[in-house]
């Protein structure tokens, strides 16, 4: 009997723990009127729905955002059957929400008219404010649809399906295919096909009605392209195509292209271009901490943020501090999918942020992670270059590296300095001392 009591208390621990863990990763269920949003179900649920959609980006770590939940649920269940609420976990599916452009949590869009555009929602985070703003949407989608404007995407659908979608592919030759894909900043995602192969024939609807979405949802930046490999043996050859339909990504940051390997269904290649724009993606903002709002909103609204303290302008120049910052922009770039935010400072401009983080030790340049959720840090131990940050990052990245509490548990007061203009520094003027007067034969020779 004994063994089978530890057993159960064991299972009731366990118990426990997996519901914690639940609380912790998920802010919305199934029991739920949201609408759990992924990378996968989006297109289908709110892109091709002809509904109106208020969508919820957030992070489960987010304090702001697990403090939106409760109002979030309330509002959902007063628009039940009258306006879609959906929320997506913009953390766990980071490449839905670098195509919307999301740097903050939460951010709420308003999913109308037209689903390609949608609009920020900036009011009164309560569920009042919410339903309110649905309903205001509501009302000038009825208002156009009297007034004769077309507001049904499903039309949009219906032109996509019957062939028109076609001329969203651009046909590629022997002749044309460089000047157009290499070295282009745009993504290209390349079919090469022989117009007797029965597999690129059932390609060719998919894959029509997939460029004109990938089209409109990355305002061209991913292009779908078809080559007639039978016709273009010079481009076939180039490219080693041996079966049909073979589909090749390009991109300049690549070394050369490789293999599409997913599925060959519009969803399917929605998404991998989707992916693809978000990888891509710009870096987030390296900002300068001159007020106290710029390092709160940046640590408050992502999971970490990063702070160098770069030597004083007088000890570097522009040049050197330049460097110091394409340093930064390098890794921020690197990391862009992470969702963290980036800033610096000039050291000594804030001392006292500094102290709460034991940087000066080290000297400068110096780097500082933080989770504001948890007012803990963790400083760099290495060296400030590409190689030492990377390291200090990847570390962090698997949980590993030590952490400390931040001095008083608490950002400290932040000053307001000026922006660094861009220039060298100056040395401040100093008052001109006229030495004419003294006689020096009056000093003895040892005192001088």
């Amino acid at each position: 009997m004994k063994p089978r009591s530890r057993e159960t208390g064991l299972l009731r621990v366990l118990g426990i723990f997996g519901s914690l863990l639940v609380t912790v990763s998920a802010l919305y269920s199934a029991s739920d009127d949201v609408v759990e949003l992924t990378q996968s179900n989006f297109n289908r649920e709110v892109i091709e729905s002809d509904e109106l959609w208020l969508v919820e980006f957030y992070a489960p770590w987010c304090g702001h955002c697990q403090n939106l939940a409760p109002e979030w649920k309330k509002a959902a269940s007063a628009l039940k059957g009258i306006v879609k609420v959906g929320a997506v976990d913009a953390d766990k599916h980071q490449s839905l929400g670098g195509q919307y452009g999301i740097q903050g949590f939460p951010t709420i869009k308003l999913f109308g008219v037209n689903k390609n555009k949608p609009d920020d929602y900036n009011g009164a985070r309560s569920a009042q404010g919410i339903t309110d703003a649905a309903i205001n949407s509501l009302r000038s989608i009825v208002r156009d649809r009297l007034g004769g404007k077309s507001s049904s995407s499903s039309s949009d659908r219906k032109s996509s399906g019957d062939g028109s979608g076609k001329k969203d592919v651009v046909e590629l030759t022997d002749d044309t295919f460089d000047k157009n894909v290499i070295g282009s900043s745009d993504i290209w995602m390349v079919e090469f096909y022989a117009p007797w192969c029965g597999h690129c024939k059932r390609l060719e609807p998919e894959w029509a009605e997939a460029a004109t979405e990938v089209k409109s949802q990355t305002g061209g930046k991913v292009k779908l392209a078809a080559v007639d490999a039978t016709a273009n043996q010079l481009l076939a050859s180039r490219y080693g195509i041996r079966g049909y339909p073979t589909i090749k990504v390009f991109h300049k940051d690549e070394d050369g292209p490789y293999d599409y390997d997913g599925g060959r269904s519009k969803s399917d290649i929605v998404t991998r271009a989707l992916e693809l724009f978000a990888e891509n993606a710009p870096a987030p903002e390296l900002h300068e901490i001159i007020n106290e709002e710029i390092l709160k909103k940046t640590c408050d609204d992502h999971q970490l943020c990063i702070v160098a303290v770069l030597p004083h302008i007088l000890d570097t120049g522009a040049s050197g501090r330049n460097e110091y910052l394409a340093v930064l922009k390098t890794m921020a770039h690197k990391y862009k999918k992470k969702f963290w935010g980036w800033l610096w400072t000039e050291a000594g401009a804030q001392v006292e942020l500094e102290d709460s983080l034991g940087i000066g030790g080290f000297g400068y340049p110096a780097m500082a992670t933080i989770n504001a959720r948890k007012m803990k840090y963790a400083l760099l131990k290495g060296s400030f270059s590409e190689q030492g940050i990377n390291e200090f990052l990847r570390e962090l990245s698997v949980g590993r590296g030590s952490t400390s509490p931040v001095k008083g548990a608490t950002f400290p007061k932040i000053n307001v300095v000026e922006q660094w203009d861009g220039k060298d520094g100056q040395m401040p003027a100093e008052d001109d001392i006229d030495l004419s007067d003294v006689d020096l034969e009056d000093y003895d020779k040892d005192e001088l």
